[in-house]
């Protein structure tokens, strides 16, 4: 059995005026003895018009956005903990 594992499946095709919209998602899924998690996200649109496929990525800018505040809490993080290491050498 595999704890974590990754994949992209498609969506059901949508098809309206001669063009096939096909959504594109990601799943990352881990289990454990109990239960386990799921997370999905969209990836990007399949657009089929005129007998050529076109990829069009989607871009999470709420991903995009929470990733950016935990970087930023994790710098914030590290220079108190280097202000406060300072001020304690200094002290000493």
């Amino acid at each position: 059995m595999h704890v974590v594992v990754a994949h992209e499946a498609s969506a059901e095709a949508v098809t309206l005026h001669g063009v096939t919209v096909t959504p594109r998602s990601r799943a990352l899924v881990v289990r454990w003895p109990n239960g386990g998690l799921v997370w999905n996200r969209p990836t990007a649109v399949l657009v089929e018009h005129g007998g050529q496929l076109r990829r069009v990525p989607i871009v999470d800018v709420t991903r995009v956005l929470q990733v950016g505040l935990v970087g930023v809490a994790a710098l914030a993080a590290g220079v108190r903990l280097l202000g406060c290491r300072h001020r304690m050498e200094g002290a000493a």
